[in-house]
């Protein structure tokens, strides 16, 4: 049996959730922007998986634009907003951090090439982005802020509320990448977010499909779309929708709120005929935290020396960076990996990447630590069973490890 802890990379699609998208690759396919009668059943399902996704939200429908993913989302909000700038020779200033995913690093950097000017702010020791820095580096031409909410190595929580205040008290819009973040922690976007203009996430990071995700957009803001072709999303992402992958996302919009919640069931049909659905999964973010610090407590005893990155730092409740000084982190996912347990050295899109981590270097480790940082992630579908076996073997291969190593472990 295969242990998947690199629930950060990827999580499993929800059989709920493919239920949910069968009826639209097999019957139901119509093209949701055709004026018949298939097409406008279609583009109901649609516009309640829109519902669904606003909910978790806590927004207006009319705010939620369907895209690929995170990457796109994050894409089309950077230069969604920055391209009227350069379009008008006028100047503009995009502040973002050193530990964004790099969807938002790589096209601040093609921004920058293109003459927006960029500031990169650097996080504390935990990871956390300190709000004065923000304060510090506003401008009057600032344009533009991007943090995302939850780190995607560390699980390290940014203070985006915070950070959106001082934003908007300059004058400036702000952007959130919330992939890791959606549908494992509240986000009211008429609440502590209110001050948040847009927003990513990304389907696959939630128990949806892969190449799926969506942009929130405040009303109001004005995106340039990065595709054009058609007046689909409103003018802002031009393309015939993904029809199951859409309905897909806003089923599994639907059991992550239930699940926030901390409800076990969910019910289906009308109030006369409600059906109870049986969640799938921890009951409440609050056991997959408790199994997560189970699980982070006995490593550290059971591996001397070893360490876990952002420790001090509010942490979204899946997400485990173990640094084990001495140890190759790619060495310890490949015998890890013969062992049967998925794990990861970093974001999944830089795989086979040879530098360290950049997240990690910008918190101060040296490159010798951040080649020696494991991450290791949870789903809401990981077992105490798995946890128990996962003990037993990463223990084992870090003994190895060591015991082949002429360094010295001794803590």
């Amino acid at each position: 049996m295969r242990i998947d802890l690199d629930a950060n990379a990827t999580t499993p699609i929800l059989p709920e959730v493919v239920e949910a998208m069968r009826p639209f690759w097999l019957e139901r396919y119509g093209n949701p922007s055709s004026a018949h009668q298939s097409g406008q059943r279609t583009r109901s399902a649609v516009e309640h998986a829109r519902t669904s996704l606003a909910s978790l939200l806590h927004c207006s429908p009319r705010e939620i634009v369907f895209t690929s993913g995170g990457t796109e989302s994050d894409n089309l909000a950077l230069s969604g907003i920055l391209q009227t700038f350069l379009d008008k020779r006028e100047p503009a200033h995009l502040i973002t951090t050193q530990i964004e995913h790099h969807a938002v690093l790589f096209a601040a950097e093609s921004l920058q090439r293109r003459g927006i000017e960029v500031t990169y702010l650097k996080p504390d020791h935990s990871g956390v982005i300190n709000p004065d820095d923000l304060e510090s580096a506003m401008r009057p031409h600032t344009k533009l802020v991007s943090v995302m909410l939850a780190n995607n190595e560390t699980g390290a929580i940014q203070p985006v509320g915070k950070i959106a205040r001082i934003a908007k008290a300059h004058g400036a819009l702000v952007h959130t990448d919330a992939v890791q973040a959606a549908g494992k922690l509240p986000l009211d976007l008429s609440g502590e977010f209110k001050n948040v203009d847009l927003l990513s996430i990304s389907g696959h990071k939630m128990y949806a499909p892969q190449g799926t995700g969506a942009l929130f957009v405040r009303k109001g803001v004005e995106l340039a779309p990065l595709f054009l072709g058609g007046p689909h999303e409103r003018q802002r992402r031009a393309g015939t929708e993904n029809l199951p992958g859409i309905v897909g996302l806003g089923r599994a919009a639907e059991i992550a709120l239930s699940w926030l919640e901390g409800q076990n069931h969910q019910f289906f049909g009308s109030r006369s005929q409600a059906v109870p659905v049986q969640i799938p999964g921890s009951q409440s973010s609050a056991e997959l935290a408790a199994r997560r610090s189970h699980f982070e407590r006995r490593l550290l005893a059971l591996i001397p020396g070893a360490v876990i990155n952002s420790a001090d730092a509010p942490r979204v409740s899946n997400t485990i960076n173990l640094r084990i000084d001495g140890v190759d982190a790619e060495a310890l996912l490949i015998a890890l990996d013969l062992q049967g347990v998925s794990t990861s050295f970093g974001a999944a899109c830089m795989s086979g990447a040879t530098e360290p981590s950049h997240v990690l270097l910008a918190m101060g480790l040296t490159p010798e630590q951040a080649r020696s940082s494991l991450r290791l992630s949870l789903s809401r579908l990981t077992t105490d069973d798995e946890i128990a076996q996962a003990l037993e073997i990463i223990p084992a291969v870090v003994a190895r490890s060591r015991s082949q190593s002429p360094i010295d472990h001794t803590p």
